[in-house]
This record gives structure tokens, C-alpha cells and sequence, in this order.
């Protein structure tokens, strides 16, 4: 009988643990900030809600595209 031993193997797009860590503190407050900005709308002020869909966007979009992590459903 042949035994193989098989390791588990990372892939080297993976991020380390910091940088995951970092990656989520800055998109959390990306969202935060999306949804303070609504505690200043008013029916006369439009902006806040402008802010509001930008960062809440920019809180989707950087993971999915920047840090290149929207291709990573198809690699198991």
C-alpha cells in the first residue's frame, strides 16, 4: 500500500490576516459613514443622501474590484 500525503496549499492571492482585518475596518467605516450621513437629510438638503449612495457604493466596490477578490468564487 502507498500512502500520499497531500498539504493544503494556499492560494497566492490570499490576504493575510492583517490586511484582512485592515480591509474590513476600512469598508465598515465606509458603510458607517453611509448611514450617519443620513441623520443630517433633510427635504431641502439633498446631499447627504448623495454621500450616502457614494459611500455605500465605494463600500461594495473597492473589495469587489481593488483588492481584486471578485474572481475568488470559482477557485474551490
Amino acid at each position: 500500500m502507498s500512502s500520499k500525503t497531500t498539504t493544503a496549499t494556499t492560494p497566492q492571492n490570499e490576504n493575510s490576516l492583517g490586511s484582512s482585518i485592515i480591509l474590513f475596518v476600512l469598508m465598515m467605516a465606509l458603510f458607517a459613514g453611509s448611514l450617519y450621513s443620513l441623520s443630517f437629510l433633510t427635504l431641502g438638503n439633498p446631499w447627504p443622501m448623495a454621500a450616502c449612495l457614494i459611500l455605500f457604493a465605494l463600500a461594495f466596490w473597492i473589495p469587489q474590484t481593488v483588492t481584486g477578490r471578485s474572481d475568488s468564487a470559482g477557485e474551490f
